[in-house]
């Protein structure tokens, strides 16, 4: 077949460009996926590396399994050989083949984020340590967060670093060395010092990889960032795919400048622009562009389509955020009688608490719904405990999962008996299941007796299939029947039930016949890859690394409802984007921050590439939030779409639209002329319009007490004035009625 059929031009050019550092910057919707399997494909093809040559990265094991799957679409080849997945994924591979260079254990266990609290809130108690002076979940933060900047506790000094967080720091490192166990942080880090220490090492993944991909480059933090140009060398063939307009996980520490610093260091001679885009109609993507073209701080391209310019966005203003969801439900249950999927309808909100309202009523209506991005299936209490077991079976020396299930079910071993067993351990030095042989008095037989199920189970694990051991496992330890008695218990078996499928389902996918890839000829002082290859560690693995997947639910047809955040990457048919209001889109916090405003700016931006037809926009003049109805004044993010792309649905924002060169929308409430915004003192002019008000004037009302006015509109008879007045929100009043003293 000819991989370069049905590419467009800009398509072409990245998929055949030369050997050497090279930049996409992917538009939404543009074909980023494709450009990426189609390049590896091509490359092979063309004899220009073998697959054991290739390393591609991404987020999301889900796009590491679409990518291979694509491949494997596109040449008669087993793709097995080639490194593609994600960083934790691949790291998490490097350290299995090089254990011993790395100082760990060859079947070290990967704590969860849920697995390292608890690692950390065991050293806090074993530490006497106050939890208000060092709450373990503000700890855990400062640690991953020191280990994504490249840093151990050693090399943390300074102003703002309190002693003790680092000695804690210091002290969980040595527990998890003890105990055989790395975090997420971990797995990178104790990468990026392997192969910065190893030389021969690092020069022999240097020569083996001559092509490194990247996807959602704009993503990457400055650990992974380092962790690349490890592997690349300083002109490696870096080809970096990613869009700066969709950075949106500050938070989690991706770094957008990434970017500019890759184009920089490696002196990228190729940046292509891939703006043709598949999946939305030409109004959305021109309130996309419009929207983002007000970031200061972006590469720049400009989304485009040949399918036309399709229906014009919707906006609807809803006097609160009741009617704003009553809206909601009977424009969907209008588009379900024409024939749309509910399953094709996305309601999108920047905040978790907005969804409550939302939730109501759909559910009083009778529509199905899904809030995606929930607790995953690892993530279930109940697989979590199972887990545990299956860890401890892999690995006494466990003492995060012994902790978890030494009395879960409940086996007569309280809080006190688990105390004694851990002094003993820390005075044998040993983990808690070994202690277990010094205990004695009335916890002993307890403790015997988990450690005979313990032993049996690991004595039999070699002589039994992977799902035979994990169906074993849940029996003798009384998981099912435990939750088979609880009133509620019936989704927990059948998760359970599930996690033995799982096991099956993961056989078969690690094709256990065929031999554990190994690096190519390296160094003499490498060890061999997955020395002591073993099923069910490689099984604990892949759940460790699943947990933070968003994986969809199967089940009927249903409305999706998510945040902004857990939208990215997903596209519907129709989209509501709701909640457009100041203070909740942008998000408050956002406007202390440096970039903070941007942020939110393309964070609208991914919302709005989510839909390919039906783009609709909500605001309320008043939500419930956190306990209170809050009075908001309508996003700034509205009034910077294009008002040709979009049509206003509620009488009072219809007709009257100012031009571009006027400001663009006219403000919240404005009528037929447009809006006379103050920016300061108003003049002349303005103080006819405005009855003398300026923006920033503190101002008396005789119901709502003392404010200070933030907003002035329209003008003559019309003219408003939107004013904070403290606990009673935000008010818009007529000035021509408001009886306003200046304070």
């Amino acid at each position: 077949m000819n991989l370069l059929d049905d590419l467009n031009p800009e398509q072409l050019a990245a998929v055949t460009l030369p050997d050497e550092p090279a930049l996409i910057l992917a538009g939404a919707g543009s074909g980023k996926t494709r450009v990426l399997t189609t390049r590896i494909a091509w490359l092979i093809q063309n004899g220009r590396v073998g697959p054991a040559g290739v390393l591609a990265v991404t987020f999301t094991n889900k796009a590491a399994r679409e990518m291979l799957s694509r491949i494997e679409s596109m040449l008669p080849i087993n793709p097995r050989g080639m490194w593609i997945g994600t960083f934790h994924g691949l790291c998490n591979r490097l350290l299995r083949a090089h254990h011993r260079d790395a100082n760990l254990p060859p079947t070290f266990q990967i704590l969860d984020v849920q697995d390292q609290l608890s690692s950390i809130k065991r050293l806090v108690k074993a530490g006497n340590v106050d939890e208000e002076r060092c709450p373990p979940r503000d700890l855990q933060y400062f640690i991953n967060g020191a280990k994504e900047s490249g840093q151990r506790a050693a090399q943390i000094s300074g102003a703002g670093h309190d002693k003790l967080w680092v000695e804690l720091y210091a002290a969980y490192d040595a527990q998890c060395q003890k105990e055989g166990s790395v975090d997420f942080a971990e797995l990178l880090l104790r990468s990026v010092e392997l192969l910065t220490r190893h030389e021969a090492l690092r020069e022999h993944y240097q020569h083996r990889f001559r092509h490194i991909l990247v996807d959602e480059f704009q993503d990457t933090n400055t650990l992974q960032y380092r962790w690349l140009k490890l592997l690349a060398g300083k002109s490696g063939p870096i080809f970096a795919v990613g869009d700066d307009d969709q950075s949106i996980y500050r938070f989690r520490g991706a770094n957008v400048g990434n970017m500019a610093d890759f184009q920089r260091e490696y002196n990228v001679q190729h940046v292509i622009k891939l703006e043709q885009n598949y999946r939305s109609h030409g109004n959305i993507l021109d309130a996309a562009n419009q929207l983002i073209g007000n970031n200061t701080r972006r590469m720049g391209k400009r989304l485009w389509t040949d399918a036309g310019a399709g229906e014009p966005l919707r906006l609807f203003e809803a006097g609160s955020d009741g009617l704003e969801a009553a809206w909601i439900v009977d424009e969907v249950r209008d588009q379900h009688r024409q024939g749309a999927r509910l399953s094709e309808i996305a309601i999108l909100y920047r905040a978790n608490a907005q969804s409550r309202v939302i939730e109501h009523a759909l559910f009083n209506a009778g529509l199905s719904y899904r809030v995606y991005g929930g607790l995953r299936f690892f993530e279930r209490a109940e697989v979590k405990h199972a887990l545990a077991y299956l860890r401890l079976i892999a690995n006494t020396d466990d003492d995060v999962s012994f902790a978890r299930i030494i009395n879960f079910p409940a086996r007569g071993i309280g809080a006190r008996s688990v105390e004694q067993l851990q002094s003993a351990a820390r005075a044998a030095g040993s983990s808690l299941f070994a202690a277990i042989a010094t205990v004695d008095g009335r916890a002993a037989a307890s403790f015997a007796q988990f450690a005979v199920l313990i032993n049996g189970l690991r004595e039999n694990a070699p002589h039994m299939s992977l799902s035979d051991l994990v169906s074993e496992t849940l029996e003798r330890t009384g998981l099912t029947n435990h939750y088979r008695n609880e009133r509620d218990g019936a989704d927990r078996v059948e998760n359970l039930a599930e996690l033995v499928n799982a096991a099956a389902g993961f056989v078969v996918e690690a094709d256990p016949g065929a031999p554990a890839p190994a690096p190519e000829a390296g160094p003499a002082e490498a060890s061999p890859a997955m020395v002591e290859h073993d099923l069910l560690h490689a099984f604990l693995a892949h759940a460790a690394l699943e947990a933070g997947d968003n994986q969809a639910s199967q089940g009927q047809d249903a409305l999706q409802l998510m945040t902004v955040h857990a939208a990215k990457g997903l596209e519907f048919d129709t989209v509501f984007l709701t909640g457009l209001e100041e203070g909740l889109f942008p998000h408050e916090n956002s406007l202390s921050e440096a970039d903070g405003l941007e942020e939110e700016r393309r964070l609208m931006y991914v919302a709005i590439t989510r839909a390919r037809k039906r783009l609709n926009l909500s605001f309320a003049q008043s939500r419930m939030l956190h306990g209170q109805t809050r009075y908001g004044m309508r996003s700034r993010f509205v009034e910077e779409l294009p008002e040709k792309s979009v049509k206003a649905l509620t009488p009072r924002l219809r007709g009257g639209f100012a031009t571009a060169a006027q400001g663009g929308w006219p403000a919240m409430g404005s009528g037929a002329a447009p809006r006379a915004e103050v920016p300061g003192a108003a003049g002349a002019a303005g103080a006819a319009d405005t009855h003398g008000l300026r923006i920033g004037q503190g101002v008396r009302h005789a119901k709502f007490g003392d404010g200070v006015v933030v907003r002035l509109q329209g003008s003559g008879n019309d003219a408003r004035a939107q004013i904070n007045f403290g606990s009673f929100g935000v008010k818009e009043l007529l000035l021509t009625v408001a009886k306003l003293q200046p304070v």
